[in-house]
């Protein structure tokens, strides 16, 4: 039984990891005829827990961070777009896991989600990453999670 999907949402990292879950979604998406939607959230809660850390310098690490982030979506849907008729990128700011499990799947009618097994944090390395884990428990479509 196969299943037929026309909005597929991938999320990236800028790791590896994510790097071959936006390729398996490029595949999906085109053996689908579907529209892939990229998506890479920052999370609001790094760099926050330092409290003395300057608000100056804070949101120039911020402005830097947002950059890259819109860098690295505009890249990658330059190179999905030689593929696939569909593409379109989201950048939000906020919980990663909620975002990517739940709000953004919601809202774009998304009905598989593809996400690497773990992301850049050293920490989830260790196991299956800890966004992944939240976005396949709590994900109300299907979920693919790309290993390698």
């Amino acid at each position: 039984m196969e299943n037929e999907y026309r909005r597929i949402l991938v999320a990236v990292d800028g790791s590896e990891q994510s790097k071959h879950a936006f390729y398996k979604a490029v595949e999906v998406a085109k053996r689908n005829n579907a529209e892939l939607v990229i998506v890479q959230v920052l999370d609001d809660n790094k760099g926050l827990n330092n409290i003395t850390q300057n608000l100056k310098e804070f949101a120039y690490v911020l402005n830097i961070e947002e950059q890259k982030i819109e860098e690295n979506l505009s890249d990658l849907s330059s190179k999905a777009k030689k593929e696939l008729n569909h593409v379109r990128s989201i950048f939000k700011i906020g919980s990663p896991k909620k975002l990517i499990a739940t709000h953004i799947p919601e809202k774009e009618n998304s009905d598989l989600i593809i996400v690497g097994a773990t992301g850049k944090n050293a920490v989830e390395l260790v196991l299956v990453g800890s966004v992944s884990s939240y976005v396949v428990t709590h994900a109300l479509c299907d979920v693919l999670v790309v290993r390698k």
